[in-house]
């Protein structure tokens, strides 16, 4: 659907260009890495109750609005590209505070300090995520580019949803806990460098720059779709809350690929209403699946779930585009990764707090949410939202 809104141009895959995409991923993978291994960390080792763990797993929504008002200042006041540095590397910060104050006796794993650490790396990739994604990548591409960056930058982050916690799981197979924090640090290293190795012209601040600002931040316009993705998003949460393993995470990966290649010759004329309704069934199917007591629901399932969540990803992509007026797509970005990551982050804390990892209420859940946003988006947003689009 992308392509109906876009010309291709051969140049935007250029190298900047996939420096930063690549750092999106790199970004974005180091966070879902912990999202299979740190709960049962938690539980196990520290010995933290289901509430306890949810709340850890959630405050991390709460972490990625605390510098969305300052994003337009800081950018402005500072430059863009170092903005985004510090901020991946409070991330790789945050997560090394982990492994110090478990390897340090001086130090306990208490439920306050996993509060601030999992609040601050929220903190810290809401704000790398809206600089990157409102700024860095629009400013490597042509104008006429930028819905096709959009595209490739936000599928890079879809990856790394289902290889970051696989690579999580494989580190402490292979090797132990520790060892998965370096690679998650290693990973925001890395996306430091792919950042600092590209050039960005100076741009002049304009005068009078407002500390507090929605720019780059949150489209108010878009609050119905906010509200729509969050919903849906909160579904991969409850998934991601079960006990899946490395092959359910491949089988996922599978999924998105699927989904890359039903956009490209079954939706790519489609309407929207249907391309959405589409996804929203492929989720149901999947949860559906997961009550199954067939081994093969184990693959099954996550593949289902990888295809219906890449549809939908990139569908609510191109609405919060044709939504945005004259000069805020950048903020259309950002809304949309506040409501993706924001309900993953509200979904880890239901289905780790309140469900338990009952497989039950865990599929009952996801299907009740999936059908509740399905008949919102049916009967009031996709409407409103033809009533409202700008492109």
């Amino acid at each position: 659907m992308e392509a109906q809104s876009s010309i291709a141009h051969i140049r935007l895959w250029h190298r900047d260009f996939w420096f930063m995409v690549i750092a999106n991923y790199l970004m974005t993978s180091s966070v879902y890495m912990l999202l299979p291994i740190l709960p049962l960390w938690l539980k196990n080792v520290n010995g933290f109750g289901n509430l306890e763990t949810g709340a850890a797993m959630g405050v991390f929504g709460l972490g990625l609005v605390c510098f969305g008002p300052l994003c337009s200042f800081l950018i402005q006041k500072y430059r863009r590209n170092i903005v985004c540095v510090c901020a991946v590397f409070f991330m790789a910060l945050s997560v090394f505070a982990i492994h110090l104050v478990e390897n340090m006796e001086a130090f306990s794993v208490t439920f306050e300090f996993v509060l601030c650490q999992r609040f601050l790396l929220g903190a810290a990739f809401g704000l790398a995520q809206m600089v990157l994604i409102s700024t860095l990548i629009i400013d490597t591409c042509e104008s006429c580019q930028r819905t096709e960056a959009n595209y490739g930058a936000a599928w890079f982050s879809r990856f790394a949803m289902s290889l970051g916690p696989l690579t999580g799981i494989v580190c402490c197979s292979l090797f132990d806990f520790d060892v998965m924090l370096w690679v998650a640090v290693g990973s925001s290293l890395l996306a430091i460098f792919m950042i600092v190795t590209v050039r960005f012209p100076f741009r002049a601040p304009a005068d009078n720059i407002p500390l507090f600002s929605l720019d780059r931040f949150f489209l108010l316009r878009g609050f119905p779709l906010f509200i729509n993705l969050f919903l849906l998003t909160a579904v991969v949460g409850i998934m991601f809350s079960c006990s899946l393993t490395e092959i359910s995470y491949t089988a996922m990966m599978g999924g998105f690929l699927l989904s890359l290649v039903a956009r490209r010759f079954v939706f790519q004329n489609a309407e929207l209403k249907s391309e959405a309704v589409c996804g929203m069934i492929l989720v149901v199917a999947s949860y559906w699946v997961l009550l199954s007591p067939l081994e093969v629901a184990e693959y099954i399932s996550p593949f289902l779930f990888g295809t219906g969540l890449g549809i939908l990803g990139s569908c609510f992509l191109l609405l919060f585009v044709k939504l945005s007026n004259h000069c805020q797509r950048g903020t259309s970005q950002s809304t949309f990764m506040i409501a993706w990551e924001g309900g993953v982050a509200f979904g880890l804390f239901i289905g780790h707090s309140l469900l338990s990892e009952n497989k039950v209420l865990l599929a009952v859940s996801g299907i009740g949410i999936t059908v509740v946003a399905m008949l919102v988006y049916i009967l009031f947003t996709h409407k409103w939202f033809t009533l409202n689009k700008n492109r």
